[in-house]
């Protein structure tokens, strides 16, 4: 299914978002009152070369305003349109539409910082979001086209990365339980006993620098403990250790090798 615009929301969608959310929601009314913005004619220039997407542009960029403002990780985002009665609403979709994957959000947002002209009509779009309240920032925080992409593309990063030593710290707890129970830090099962998309990361720049710093610091512990000489040999040929370390030269330490 590729929807084209929101067009008019569907009657039934409609009537399940009214009985649903009788007081609103937040994109319930980022539709309300700033629905008319969302237009595909805005995002014409990002598609004459390379053509349009499956899905509406003008949905997308409905799509990046709300994933900004509840702090969701792309694949979060894409959950959300297609589980969330209000998200439906926001989008002017069928109740039973499937939406759409995760990796659109990445692709639609290349697009958008190559093309002037598509940060051009999101900084509009988020200009009357702040004038009518419904884009509220601590300070002097920025709300421009920039700064949401950025925003995206951060916590798409620290879902990857964190989801990445989660899913070696489950094969070595398969392969090896009573060795990683006594090497792991305590805090270990806290922070990586659930899938990474089921997290809500802090908006807040520092602190999402922060989790950042705590995932490469636990990662590196990890592969330092699975590379030691008295670590059983056959866990550093698990598929997802090898992942892990990949992962961590590319992003954390670009000059590691394995001993």
């Amino acid at each position: 299914m590729q929807p084209k615009d929101s067009g008019k929301i569907p009657a039934e969608t409609v009537r399940v978002a009214g009985a649903a959310f009788p007081k609103g929601s937040l994109a319930i009314r980022v539709r309300d009152e700033l629905g008319p913005l969302f237009t595909d004619e805005g995002f014409a220039d990002l598609f004459a070369a390379r053509g349009r997407p499956a899905w509406s542009p003008g949905r997308l960029a409905l799509v990046l305003v709300l994933q900004f403002v509840e702090g969701l990780t792309d694949r979060q985002a894409a959950e959300a349109v297609r589980a969330r009665i209000d998200f439906k609403y926001a989008l002017g979709l069928e109740l039973d539409d499937p939406g759409f994957d995760f990796s659109v959000l990445s692709e639609f947002r290349d697009r958008l910082v190559e093309v002037d002209a598509g940060r051009r009509v999101l900084d509009g779009v988020l200009s009357a979001a702040r004038e009518k309240g419904l884009l509220k920032t601590a300070g002097r925080a920025r709300t421009d086209a920039t700064h949401v992409l950025s925003s995206a593309r951060e916590l798409s990063w620290l879902e990857m990365v964190a989801e990445t030593l989660r899913s070696a710290l489950n094969a070595l707890a398969r392969a090896a339980g009573d060795w990683l129970a006594g090497i792991a830090e305590p805090d270990w099962f806290k922070h990586y006993a659930t899938r990474a998309e089921d997290s809500r990361f802090p908006k807040a720049h520092a602190k999402r620098d922060a989790v950042g710093s705590r995932i490469g610091r636990d990662g590196t512990r990890l592969l330092a403990a699975v590379f030691a000489t008295d670590a059983p040999p056959a866990l550093r040929a698990l598929a997802e250790v090898e992942t892990l370390r990949q992962v961590w030269v590319q992003h954390f330490h670009p000059g590691w090798t394995a001993r």
